[in-house]
């Protein structure tokens, strides 16, 4: 039987990046979307996936137009035979008060945060079989606390696990899962930009916070996602899963 293949989207970094990396550990082939003219290099990810043993096919995509998703899925298949798992992973982060929100930023952040995982996930799914699974990345911002001058980010992450419950029960005739990951603080690219996310300091200020004393590392939402696409959660679908090293359930000081 030949190795299974994942689709993951924003590959170029972060908990993308972790993910490609994870599954190649596991036997996992990888087909990394990144976007082009994105500063992170997605020949980063390439040699990460081959030092662990793995093979990549890195491809530009803009989970914003059906055609490039459609693409990046059949060029999966046309590689390796076959596609197993998606992971929607590529978001937007941008900082606006609602006062000075235009439309047009609205629509950006949904259209990528929430539409480019359904374009994602209707792409991979023409392909993906019985025992294939979708997992998508929500954010604690959104899925589970609001989050000041980021509402249509959370606003859009909020909409993620309804989407996927409800492919959730749309897939499963065909044997197919749907689950959605919520990661709180995490240390990526993303969360390290200080104009539009906490920056650095207040990844450090926000830890002291959280019980188990730390932010998390992508790797750990990896390792997450790599059991929801396995064989070891064949009966899980549907589900919502924080990992947050204890945030969202701490008492508030």
């Amino acid at each position: 039987m030949s190795q299974p293949v994942a689709l993951i989207t924003g590959a170029a970094s972060g908990i993308g990046q972790a993910v490609a990396v994870a599954y190649a550990k596991k036997g996992v082939r990888v087909v990394g979307g990144y976007l082009a003219g994105d500063p992170h290099d997605p020949a980063q990810t390439q040699q990460l996936v081959e030092d662990a043993g793995g093979e990549c096919l890195m491809m530009p995509m803009d989970v914003t137009d059906s055609a490039s998703l459609e693409a990046i899925a059949a060029a999966a298949v046309e590689r390796f035979g076959r596609l197993d798992y998606a992971v929607a992973n590529a978001g937007l982060l941008r900082k606006a008060p609602l006062l000075d929100m235009s439309d047009e930023q609205w629509d950006a952040m949904l259209n990528v945060d929430l539409t480019g995982v359904m374009r994602t996930f209707r792409s991979a799914s023409r392909h993906i079989g019985e025992g294939g699974a979708l997992v998508a990345i929500s954010s604690i911002a959104g899925g589970v606390y609001g989050w000041q001058e980021h509402a249509h980010y959370a606003a859009a992450k909020a909409g993620v696990p309804g989407l996927c419950r409800s492919l959730a029960v749309e897939l499963a005739p065909r044997g197919i899962r749907c689950n959605t990951i919520i990661p709180g603080l995490i240390e990526t690219p993303q969360s390290l930009d200080g104009k539009n996310s906490l920056g650095a300091d207040g990844l450090a200020k926000a830890a002291k916070g959280i019980p188990l004393g730390r932010v998390g590392w992508a790797s750990e939402v990896a390792d997450l996602v790599c059991y929801l696409t396995g064989p070891e959660s064949s009966y899980i679908t549907g589900q919502s899963i924080i990992i947050d090293g204890g945030l969202t359930v701490r008492w508030p000081e």
